[in-house]
């Protein structure tokens, strides 16, 4: 897709290099642009980030920095979509192991985890920035991902009931309780601190559990 108008929101197709070792680099920098760029607007808010900041953050000159980039607009979808996509990824490859529902679910939350761990600044912008690019056309493939993710999360809870695994009155509850507690996590989650991600996620689900496995009876 060629490039546009500077804060457009539309990927600059056209600085990506053709060979796959040069594309490659290219990507990893970008990435490298994108992580930086999160830091920076998760710390002082997109609208108070500035091009020179991101110039500064980075070490790119102005020039260097739009050869990844067609504007801050663009750099805030970048952001989300570097959110989305490893996870994303990541869940599917759960969701189709050959596992039992709970152990695909405490895989899928420690993976998700690890991600917010890994990724809190990106979450904070997304959660902070994303009605300013919800109407941008190009948003439509980060939407796309959040709920084919959902889906996959449905997905491993229904398996569970159909199996016998795990009990719910209520899917969409379970649901949307599990996407609650983990979207909160940037609030409080500390990737340095007493528990690790994994234990994080691990006590989390216990406590879940607790609620949907099915009870022995006498």
């Amino acid at each position: 897709m060629a490039s546009s108008a500077v804060d457009s929101g539309r990927p600059a197709e056209s600085g990506h290099p053709r060979r796959p070792r040069s594309r490659a680099k290219y990507e990893q920098r970008r990435r490298e642009v994108v992580n930086a760029s999160a830091r920076l607007f998760a710390e002082r808010g997109y609208h108070n980030t500035s091009i020179d900041d991101l110039v500064e953050a980075t070490g790119l000159q102005r020039g260097g920095l739009y050869h990844y980039i067609d504007g801050k607009q663009h750099l805030l979808l970048l952001t989300h979509e570097e959110l989305i996509a490893p996870l994303l990824a990541r869940a599917e490859a759960i969701a189709a192991a050959d596992l039992p529902a709970e152990a695909k679910l405490r895989e899928l939350l420690r993976a998700w985890v690890a991600h917010v761990a890994s990724h809190r600044d990106h979450m904070v912008v997304f959660n902070e920035e994303r009605r300013l690019i919800e109407s941008d056309p190009a948003w439509h493939d980060v939407r796309d991902a959040r709920e084919r993710f959902q889906s996959l999360l449905e997905g491993v809870l229904r398996e569970g009931d159909r199996t016998g695994r795990l009990v719910m009155e209520d899917i969409g509850v379970v649901q949307m309780s599990i996407l609650g507690i983990v979207n909160h996590m940037p609030q409080w989650l500390d990737p340095e601190g007493r528990l690790a991600p994994a234990q994080v996620a691990d006590r989390c689900l216990d406590l879940l559990l607790r609620g949907l496995l099915p009870r022995r009876r006498g």
